[in-house]
């Protein structure tokens, strides 16, 4: 083992947030026929154009392949071309939509379940059917849901609409995912993809985009819904975690300054809920690589973004590195393997070389 904490290449890599690249007709050729003239297309893009910059994001036998090449023994895997469609207003649609992929992705990580781990696309609207969808999914093999992040004004999430979903994903063992741009959040009226121009687009990527996050974390913590559900986990997708300890400094602080004096619904610091039920991703994160030494070990796990553009792959391993090569091995092998083994309840497969 070298002094850096590294494995001497024998270590095993499972990227928490990896992407599949869904084909054009996917939805189409799932749905139910009074469907598929509504339902979205996506785009077909040729090889290195946009976020198809390799094969494997739509072909999982070639995947495996380009895992291999990263040095990567597993993956966590969620939409890209779906991501937006968080935001449909029409329920029914979205449910319909959302199941069709499923069944997709079901498909596609069977090709070596050990190594691709599906998440579920689950539409909130109607909470008996998210639900009903979330247990099918189970069933097929699916490790976890995606929702919304940003929820429909109507909905937030401190409201008693989701706790039938809560309650369903804390007795499954299912972790419910919030990856950015999802739902009814600042990138609604932009086109997935396009390019923007102008100073405000840089104020979304960072700064509107981190308030969401903060304020679903907020509302889960804050209006007890940990409490109720102390056995319900939440993952905090590609939203960099940086942010996270000082964020919890403060929450701690001005609970425990007004609890006496404004009570509300919970009975220990946020820190604790966010300790035993949060989970962060992170893939290019070097403020986050400063802490772990004090924070964070057993809540984050590393991420390569594989197949977009900024992913790290297929230098994976020269990142990881970079950002974790300082700590102890134990560290490490927990931010790279154990966190997310543990959390889904995977069969670890054998390290790539």
């Amino acid at each position: 083992m070298a002094d850096n904490g590294t494995l001497a290449g024998c270590e095993v890599i499972i990227s928490s947030d990896s992407h599949v690249m869904e084909p054009s007709d996917i939805l189409v050729e799932r749905a139910p026929k009074g469907f598929r003239d509504q339902v979205p297309r996506f785009p077909q893009l040729k090889l290195g154009e946009s976020f198809q910059t390799q094969p494997g994001g739509s072909d999982p036998d070639k995947r495996i392949s380009e895992m291999e090449t990263d040095g990567v023994s597993a993956e966590v895997l969620f939409p890209t071309y779906l991501l937006p469609h968080f935001a449909m207003d029409d329920a029914k649609l979205q449910e319909v939509s959302f199941r069709a992929y499923n069944d997709w992705v079901v498909e596609y990580s069977s090709v070596a379940p050990n190594r691709l781990v599906g998440v579920a696309a689950i539409s909130m609207y109607d909470i008996d059917e998210a639900v009903k969808e979330l247990e099918r999914c189970a069933k097929q093999g699916l490790k976890g849901s995606l929702i919304w992040q940003a929820p429909h004004a109507d909905l937030p999430f401190h409201s008693d609409h989701y706790e039938k979903f809560w309650a369903a994903s804390a007795d499954l063992e299912l972790p419910v995912h919030l990856h950015i741009l999802t739902g009814h959040g600042y990138h609604k009226k932009t086109v997935f993809g396009n390019q923007r121009i102008g100073v405000e687009p840089y104020r979304g990527s960072v700064n509107l985009k981190l308030q969401e996050i903060i304020n679903a974390v907020f509302d889960f913590i804050f209006y007890g819904i940990m409490e109720r559900h102390p056995k319900l986990k939440f993952v905090c997708v590609e939203n960099e975690i940086g942010w996270m300890p000082f964020m919890l400094q403060q929450w701690d602080y001005y609970w425990n300054r007004f609890k006496g004096e404004n009570p509300i619904s919970i009975t220990k610091n946020p820190s604790e809920y966010f300790n035993g039920q949060f989970f962060g991703t992170f893939f290019r994160d070097t403020v986050a690589g400063h802490n772990f030494e004090w924070w964070g070990q057993d809540n984050c796990m590393w991420s390569n973004d594989y197949p977009h553009a900024n992913s790290t792959w297929p230098d994976s391993k020269k990142y990881i590195d970079r950002d974790l090569g300082h700590l102890a091995a134990d560290i490490r092998k927990k931010l790279v393997c154990t966190n997310v083994k543990n959390l889904y309840q995977l069969d670890i497969p054998d390290p790539v070389q």
